[in-house]
């Protein structure tokens, strides 16, 4: 397989003898020679390899673990072709362990798990980006069931719609963003069900429990309305879904992470999930996942892609200095040649500021283009830790 040109620096030699450290663990905790911990310090969950996913019931909440987030993000079209990206998010995260809930306590009631949930719409026509949060207590106005995909934050829900009349089954989203955006939309997975990492577990540090079970849905076809101020219109568009559910994301010397979904025209799907050191270098924990035209993911570590920025942009609220043109260059394993992908924000600000839940970050929609500068597809890129670290808080 050719590799990537790299010149020898010390820095990079560093991170080469890190990934083989890395590198070596993995293939311990592979091969069952590293115990890994059932547990956190605290009595959360760890994501255990060989986990059999149950469906409808894993779509829906897992409590025994810390953390959990149901993600859709997309792009729209509208009857005039104004174009449209939109965000939704739905973040649970425990209060306390599940051994120490009782349930059956009214002094318990809402004591046990907070959601927090985002949305968002850009307006390339305009450049208008608006966002708005939401922060709730289990049972007082957010809820999501440990049955099925279900889930919901004041207005806003996430469910399951399950087959009916020979029907394929499908997800309704319903939102809105301040007073000036409704939504509501249609979305049926176009592509199986695609579950990354390895045996099952997405690993994200050296540590064991810096890990993840990530289940996503990598093109569904998104259709229903728009209402923009006050005027209603049907769109169309396509969106990427990922659930994934964790008691721990980040490692010792991580400070965030830079997310990336690429929706290719031509019927692929790249995620790219870069862990961010403090120095700013790749983790040797990084890594590339290909989907092609049947769903077969393949993943490649960061020994095979080459993550560059070519621009910043700065924000006047945060003040975080965010990437603002990516290049991803990346083996392509059915190839082995390396293809390259200019990442290209629509509108430079798409900030949430995360004023409610004390964590701002980028998440924003893009256009791709090849080394020709023609546009190939679409995406939406996610830059974290560039405020602060994130460490500590996922």
């Amino acid at each position: 397989m050719t590799a990537m040109p790299q010149a020898p620096t010390p820095a990079k030699k560093h991170l080469l003898a890190t990934r083989l450290v890395a590198a070596a663990l993995l293939l311990g905790w592979m091969s069952g020679a590293a115990e890994i911990p059932r547990l956190t310090a605290d009595g959360y969950a760890v994501p255990q390899p060989g986990r059999y996913f149950v469906f409808p019931r894993d779509h829906g909440s897992h409590p025994e673990f810390a953390i959990e987030w149901w993600y859709i993000t997309g792009h729209l079209t509208a009857a005039d072709q104004s174009q449209f990206g939109f965000q939704a998010t739905f973040f649970r995260r425990a209060l306390v362990p599940p051994g120490l809930t009782n349930a059956s306590s009214s002094a318990s009631f809402g004591s046990s798990q907070i959601y927090l949930a985002h949305m968002a719409l850009v307006n390339p026509g305009t450049g208008k980006f608006i966002f708005q949060e939401k922060l709730n207590r289990d049972g007082w106005d957010a809820y999501a069931s440990t049955n099925t995909m279900d889930v919901r934050n004041g207005n806003w829900s996430l469910r399951l719609v399950s087959p009916q009349a020979g029907r394929p089954e499908f997800y309704q989203l319903q939102g809105t963003v301040a007073a000036e955006v409704a939504f509501a939309l249609k979305l049926i997975p176009r592509k199986p069900l695609v579950i990354f990492g390895t045996n099952g577990v997405s690993r994200k540090a050296a540590d064991p429990r810096a890990s993840s079970h990530y289940l996503t849905f990598p093109r569904l076809s998104a259709a229903g309305t728009l209402t923009l101020n006050e005027t209603n219109q049907a769109v169309a568009g396509e969106a990427w879904m990922d659930h994934e559910f964790s008691s721990s994301q980040l490692g010792a010397g991580q400070v965030g992470w830079d997310w990336l979904s690429l929706q290719l025209f031509d019927g692929r799907e790249l995620m790219a999930y870069r862990l961010r050191r403090q120095d700013g270098s790749t983790d040797p924990f990084s890594t590339v996942a290909w989907i092609d035209l049947a769903g077969k993911v393949v993943q490649i570590g960061p020994d095979q892609f080459n993550w560059s920025v070519c621009a910043h942009w700065q924000s006047l609220q945060s003040g975080a200095d965010y990437p603002s043109l990516v290049r991803l260059q990346a083996i392509n394993p059915a190839t082995s040649r390396p293809e390259s992908f200019m990442v290209q924000p629509l509108v430079a600000d798409q900030e949430l500021t995360g004023k409610l839940g004390g964590v701002g970050y980028w998440e924003g929609a893009c256009r791709v283009l090849d080394e020709n500068k023609t546009v190939i597809g679409r995406a939406y890129l996610e830059l974290t830790g560039y405020g602060e670290s994130l460490r500590g808080k996922f």
